[in-house]
């Protein structure tokens, strides 16, 4: 497990900026199930907040780490970008522990009940804002990797929060049930790559890119056609 990594809100030493806000970083690992099949994965977890408040986005695997990344702080929500089990494994867990809601995008209800059958969750909309730590979240519905999978953007850190819509290498896999590849093509190309270019891009596996390192393949990927 990696140690959290702060990520201040403005790069520049020279510019300080009145926003609060920071970015904190761990890694887990579990597995993915879908299908019949079994795979071994690291998720990225990702907290967006200041000393008081914060979110979390995705609830992989084990609880005790990101429960210490989160420390005695408030968790205004539990923020899922689809419900493929690796991204919500403890979601139930720390909704309990902390007293937080747990969001996600209704159209993903079947992938939820495959982990928690009787559990709710509270709505994502396309376009909601989420507040918190001063800084506003905005939900974009960017489906194809799952129907319900949403990104979360925050202009005020340039940073974009892509679950698993978009990696560094283009967009997330759609070889299983509840995908297809144009779909997330077009959730991409529509609603991601317009965004700043220097935007970064924070997924749920693996390194950060960034949207104009992106767009640049966005071709090899129509041709590639998967």
């Amino acid at each position: 497990m990696s140690e959290p990594g702060d990520y201040p809100t403005d790069p520049s030493a020279d510019h300080p900026t009145a926003l609060q806000a920071r970015i904190e970083h761990i890694v887990t690992s579990g597995t993915f199930s879908l299908d019949g099949g079994t795979w071994e994965v690291d998720n990225n977890v990702w907290l967006i907040g200041d000393e008081h408040e914060c979110v979390i986005i995705d609830a992989p695997h084990q609880a005790a780490p990101i429960a210490e990344l989160i420390g005695d702080r408030n968790l205004v929500a539990i923020l899922c970008t689809h419900a493929h089990d690796d991204h919500v494994t403890v979601a139930a867990e720390l909704a309990e522990r902390f007293g937080a809601p747990i969001q996600l995008h209704p159209a993903d209800e079947v992938l939820w009940r495959m982990t928690y059958p009787d559990r709710s969750f509270a709505p994502l909309a396309d376009g909601d804002l989420i507040a918190v730590a001063g800084t506003l979240l905005e939900v974009l519905h960017t489906p194809g990797h799952a129907p319900g999978a949403v990104c979360f953007y925050a202009a005020e850190l340039g940073a974009l929060f892509s679950g698993d819509t978009l990696f560094q290498g283009g967009p997330g896999a759609t070889g299983r049930s509840y995908s297809d590849f144009s779909t997330i093509l077009a959730s991409i190309s529509g609603r991601l790559l317009g965004l700043p270019p220097d935007t970064v891009v924070h997924p749920g596996h693996g390194d950060d890119t960034s949207i104009g390192a992106e767009s640049a393949h966005l071709a090899e990927w129509i041709a590639r056609g998967h």
